[in-house]
């Protein structure tokens, strides 16, 4: 695998084991594996596959009884352990902050340990809890105790990018949290990555957390046999043995809408204005297009639909003519979640964003139907 293929910041592992003594199995058994660069990439599988034991070792905190890793370009064996580990982040369950130190303290550890000095330090902690929306002037002086169970990770994960590693481990980050601070922190983690484009690994058990966040997934077996490496549409729609399948629960279509992604269906574009846009200009494209617009203000958000008959007689910028938009779903949501807001509002489509909140195209009824049947298609043939 070249440089080209696994990106800058990518990870390889080849042909590692890991033996623990006294054990008769290894742990890891032969593992060669491809994370590329600028991607999330899950370890899935139930206890006893070997996926946080293979995640530990990029970097070292499990040392491999054979094999290499390459951590962004770098031979990871031949580097001092703790200089490999201050370039990589790491998240554990609970974020393992120290309650001794307050917020601030726990983000710079790793620029103080690395020499910054002390304003640049301060800077990059503001900077970061701003980026995990924890405001600064609210967050930075409290202790880990004062915070909630989703503040604490965010806390966390602020604290794993402070010296802007190229790599990302996460070890079931959100496992221990209830499942509404679980979802958001995943859409967290997503927004984050579409700016940050970090190498992460992600280990977790979850199906449907796998399946949401991973641009990737190995499917480890016991004794860390990777069943199936692929993307989460590959892996739903042709699973690669009997076991990956019963893992998965099936391809039914109620599956599909379950685990499938708006991402992985074509959306379908209309007319999009801005505020400022000429009102006549519009009022004419969408009459040639037929069906309604949307106008995206800051930040490229839908706010509202547009119709040419609203602009019938309109001079000068569109300005906030319209009506309000549904609340829009995002691409990493599912296909269940996009049926669920196609049943709830009026207009035959709702807006699709990215993480970052930023409009990619609609979806609709038609699209969701022609989605599912094309998948079982697929799964069939």
């Amino acid at each position: 695998m070249t440089d080209a293929e696994t990106g800058s910041s990518g990870i390889e592992m080849i042909n590692v084991t890991k033996r623990f003594p006294g054990l008769s199995a290894p742990a890891v058994d032969d593992v060669t594996l491809t994370f590329p660069g600028g991607e999330i990439v899950v370890l899935l599988g139930p206890s006893g596959s070997g996926k946080t034991t293979t995640m530990r070792l990029i970097n070292r905190l499990e040392e491999p009884t054979s094999g290499k890793i390459v951590v962004a370009g770098r031979d990871a064996l031949s580097l001092d352990p703790t200089e490999l580990r201050r370039h990589i982040g790491y998240v554990i369950q609970d974020a393992g902050l120290f309650p001794h130190m307050t917020v601030a303290a726990n983000i710079g550890l790793v620029p103080k340990m690395l020499k910054w000095d002390k304003q640049r330090i301060s800077d990059r902690v503001d900077e970061l809890l701003d980026l995990v929306d924890l405001p600064p002037a609210t967050f930075r002086d409290r202790y880990p105790r004062a915070l909630s169970g989703g503040q604490r990770q965010r806390v966390g994960v602020a604290r794993a990018l402070a010296a802007d590693p190229p790599v990302l481990l996460m070890d079931e980050p959100f496992g221990a949290l209830d499942p509404l601070t679980r979802e958001h922190l995943q859409d967290s983690l997503l927004a984050l990555q579409e700016r940050l484009r970090k190498t992460i690994v992600f280990v977790t058990h979850d199906i449907d957390e796998a399946l949401k966040i991973g641009d990737r997934i190995a499917v480890l077996d016991k004794g860390s046999r990777i069943a199936q490496y692929g993307t989460p549409q590959e892996i739903l729609l042709n699973p690669a043995d009997d076991y990956v399948e019963q893992f998965l629960g099936g391809t039914s279509a109620m599956r599909l809408l379950t685990f499938g992604r708006v991402a992985d269906v074509p959306l379908e574009q209309v007319v999009s204005a801005r505020p400022g846009d000429d009102a006549a200009e519009l009022r004419a494209t969408l009459r040639e297009d037929g069906r309604c617009g949307v106008v995206l203000e800051d930040g490229d958000r839908p706010r509202r639909w547009i119709t040419a008959d609203e602009l019938t007689g309109v001079t000068g910028p569109v300005g906030e003519r319209g009506s309000p938009t549904a609340p829009p779903i995002r691409a990493h949501d599912t296909l269940q979640r996009a049926l669920e807001a196609l049943i709830q509002v009026d207009r035959d489509r709702v807006p699709v964003v990215s993480a970052s909140g930023a409009y990619r195209g609609t979806v609709t009824l038609a699209t969701v139907q022609a989605a599912v049947r094309g998948m079982r298609d697929e799964a069939d043939a």
